[in-house]
């Protein structure tokens, strides 16, 4: 044990330090609302609009795995340092080219670059702090911040442009994520050698998440395991589904309700997608990964199958709050889950190829709702698409067990 064991305040404010980081790159999330200006005040068809996104949210996934292997090697506070370089150059070129071209390299390619690097920082700097039976939580509460921070930037963004236009909302963006970023990154850090993590015993119950591994997998070990491949797919296949509907939800509100505040219900789910990475994260250290995915995927398997029936606004609202909740919950367990299977030494890195299911949901699951839309004049089709996928993704909860190198407790012999 090290002769100076930092504090419990020390390791709580690596927890909020990357919150804050992920308030920052939830920018991500104000496309909507900067897209809208787009095409009002400079003139780009709806298509064209969605360019610099797709991009983004693509690079974002891919650079996951060399911003994971840079947290691993030179540690947080550096990466979300080059993160912080990112924004603030990717937003600037956006803000001073405002064509096409410049925005796509400025936010889709730089931005993106930030994104990668600086998500993959702050959940394996904060855990590292905390004992194994803590991870679920704060998990949640760091990645909750990327969740939640529509709710902020929605209207800040909102604001910014109809007040001093596109040009001067990028600057101001770029300009207070950059800072904001510089100054967070100096808090994020790993925790000395023979630090004792926080946390305390785990809990003497029969529903407590399996013992962490006592192996600590390389990234190639890792991708040698069929745990490895379940996961992937269960974590693309959760996610899709929430894509499909945070990519639709304005248009579906009309087309079913009939209702044209649609810009409503995207703040309300994002708020439910906030909580749901807590609140599921914290669930899932008492109860275990997999019950706690099994309900997960349950929950959003009725949902969407109900969807194609939420035709007034309160139905609309459940259905956003329902699908924003178990949305986020896959954002806390599946960090959680591969540190819990392939240890927290390489954790950043593993988690980065993990996280690549959610570039490819980005895509998969929006195109799914778009197609059926394009062909049926109705939802319905993505609806239904989405919910077998979700009860495959139980299935596969259900038939995946920790590597054998992973002790699991006599009375729990099915944990994620």
């Amino acid at each position: 044990m090290s002769t100076s064991q930092p504090s419990l305040t020390t390791a709580w404010l690596k927890v909020f330090a990357g919150t804050g980081v992920n308030l920052c790159l939830g920018v991500l999330y104000t496309w909507s609302v900067i897209a809208a200006a787009l095409k009002s005040q400079l003139g780009w068809t709806a298509t064209q609009t969605q360019f610099p996104y797709t991009l983004a949210c693509l690079i974002f996934a891919a650079c996951m795995i060399p911003g994971g292997r840079m947290v691993d090697k030179i540690g947080p506070r550096w990466v979300v340092t080059v993160a912080a370089l990112f924004v603030g150059a990717g937003m600037f070129l956006s803000g001073a080219t405002t064509n096409l071209i410049g925005i796509t390299i400025g936010f889709g390619l730089l931005v993106g670059v930030a994104l990668g690097f600086g998500y993959a920082a702050p959940t394996p700097a904060a855990v590292k702090w905390f004992q194994p039976h803590k991870r679920g939580l704060i998990a949640g509460l760091v990645v909750g911040g990327f969740g939640g921070a529509s709710i902020y930037t929605a209207f800040l963004t909102n604001y910014l442009l109809k007040n001093y236009g596109v040009q001067n909302t990028f600057y101001i963006l770029g300009a207070l994520f950059f800072v904001v970023m510089i100054l967070l990154a100096q808090y994020l850090s790993f925790p000395p050698e023979g630090y004792v993590p926080y946390g305390g015993p785990p809990p003497k119950t029969g529903a407590a998440p399996s013992t962490a591994s006592k192996r600590d997998y390389t990234p190639g070990e890792m991708l040698k395991t069929p745990q490895f491949y379940l996961l992937w797919l269960m974590f693309l296949f959760g996610a899709s589904a929430g894509l499909m509907i945070i990519g639709h939800l304005a248009t579906i509100s009309k087309v079913q309700g009939g209702i044209n505040w649609g810009y409503v219900l995207v703040a309300v789910m994002a708020g439910a997608n906030a909580g749901g990475r807590i609140f599921f994260g914290w669930l899932s250290d008492k109860i275990g990964r997999t019950n706690t995915m099994l309900l997960v995927f349950a929950l959003q398997a009725v949902n969407m199958f109900m969807f194609v029936n939420y035709t007034t606004g309160p139905t609309l609202l459940l259905g956003s709050i329902l699908t924003g909740a178990a949305y986020g919950a896959c954002l806390s367990i599946f960090p959680s889950v591969t540190f819990d299977y392939f240890g927290i030494k390489n954790g950043g890195f593993n988690y980065s190829f993990v996280f690549t299911a959610w570039g490819i949901a980005s895509t998969v699951g929006p195109i799914i709702a778009g197609r059926a839309m394009d062909l049926t004049k109705s939802y319905q089709g993505g609806y239904t698409v989405s919910a077998i996928l979700m009860i495959v993704a139980a299935v596969l909860a259900l038939i995946t067990k920790p590597p054998k190198t992973v002790p699991v407790s006599s009375n729990i012999k099915h944990t994620g």
